[in-house]
């Protein structure tokens, strides 16, 4: 290898080292890129009813603001209420626990009272798990606080994605060579179209899923069922995991009341999962957005292990993005045109990118129906040809040619 291969790889590994220590930063980007798409789509509905563009990207951002505000208004006071309910009943559950122990070392063979747990000793060993619990109160606050700065970063960046996007998509399709911008304006036009069809599909089937978990905690009986229901439906968004963390909740709040109830819910929530996965899935969200189940489990397991909770957010989205970039770049421009040999085979290529070869003629060009003026423009641009040099050259010969009677009888 000569220098100047050793400095691209040098640039190569020293580039994928600050994208991986910046990953959360591109996460956050990605978590704006997606929120515009769909704010975006709302604005443009927005404006086929005659709005202007920023009266309407105003109100779409505004509708968002609501719901978030609505969202956090019905999930959080329930909860606190719950929460401290929770403090008071567990030490009186904690008493009952140990006046049932001793009662039945009363009523039990002597053999078997040694085998028993002391009521002290389950005391001390309950004791550090409480401190925890107590120590991670501050965690929380931390990390709440953490939530809500990154939340107003995505929020920004939004506001400002949705006020030119054009700019910003622009400025990423110029980081590409110029014989594959075109192509690069496809994929992401293809990319949006999918955002927006799984940002549908998931808002009917979080609506669905938080309705029937509301009636369904409504005809139980159990507390905050509005809240419970939402969340349930937000959880929803996260696949396989998501669902599994939404029963804990309404469990809790039913053990306080009997155990019974805490059997129920989690029957209830288990029959609401069954007929999404049956019936909502299949036929809603595999439609806007085919994906594997075992490619979902898959890019969950993997967005998670290093990327955290916010890449198990993502890990959806982040997985229909990468699936339409590794179809549309991997496999059909370098894998399907891949030859015996070592060869490739560029004419699909240039013919997907809307381009021709760089080596065509004007001639060529001017004969072709199917090339526009800004691809004239970029294959002059890239032969170094000028168009208007080109033509007046041709004209020129056309003119000696038909000047010399010697050359036409040649002919």
């Amino acid at each position: 290898m000569n220098l100047g291969q050793w400095l691209g790889l040098l640039a190569i590994v020293t580039s994928i080292y600050i994208l991986w220590q910046i990953r959360q930063i591109l996460l956050l980007l990605f978590a704006a890129v997606i929120l515009s798409t769909a704010l975006n789509r709302l604005a443009r509905r927005f404006q086929r009813s005659g709005m202007r563009r920023s009266l309407a990207v105003i109100l779409s951002v505004g509708i968002f603001l609501a719901g978030v505000i609505g969202f956090f208004w019905l999930i959080v006071p329930p909860f606190i209420e719950q929460f401290q309910e929770l403090t008071v009943r567990v030490p009186r559950g904690l008493d009952r626990f140990s006046i049932w122990i001793e009662q039945l070392g009363t009523r039990v063979p002597q053999q078997v009272a040694p085998y028993l747990p002391n009521v002290d000793s389950l005391s001390k060993q309950a004791q550090p798990f409480f401190e925890r619990v107590l120590g991670g109160s501050f965690a929380f606050v931390t990390s709440s606080l953490e939530f809500i700065i990154k939340f107003l970063l995505v929020l920004v960046l939004t506001g400002m994605m949705l006020a030119n996007p054009h700019a910003y998509r622009q400025g990423f399709v110029r980081l590409f060579p110029s014989f594959y911008r075109r192509r690069v304006d496809g994929i992401l036009h293809e990319c949006e179209e999918s955002l927006g069809k799984w940002l549908t599909g998931a808002l009917i089937s979080t609506s669905v899923v938080a309705l029937m978990s509301m009636v369904g905690l409504s005809v139980l009986r159990i507390p905050a069922a509005l809240a419970l229901g939402v969340l349930a439906g937000f959880l929803n968004l996260i696949p396989n995991v998501g669902p599994t963390i939404s029963v804990i909740p309404p469990m809790a709040i039913a053990l306080l009341d009997t155990p019974i109830k805490s059997v129920l819910v989690f029957v209830l929530y288990f029959v609401i999962q069954q007929i999404e996965s049956n019936f909502l899935t299949p036929y809603i969200m595999a439609q806007q957005v085919s994906l594997l189940p075992a490619v979902t489990l898959l890019a969950q397991v993997f967005f998670a292990t290093f990327f955290g909770f916010l890449g198990l957010l993502l890990a959806l989205p982040l997985t229909v993005v990468g699936k339409i970039w590794f179809r549309e770049v991997l496999l059909e421009d370098v894998l399907d045109r891949w030859q015996w040999g070592g060869k490739q085979d560029t004419t699909g290529l240039d013919s997907l990118c809307g381009l021709h070869d760089a080596s065509m003629t004007k001639e060529n060009l001017s004969n072709s129906d199917d090339v526009t003026s800004q691809e004239r423009a970029i294959v002059d641009e890239s032969t170094g040809v000028d168009s208007r040099a080109a033509e007046e050259q041709g004209s020129k010969g056309a003119r000696e040619q038909g000047s010399n009677p010697k050359s036409n009888n040649k002919l």
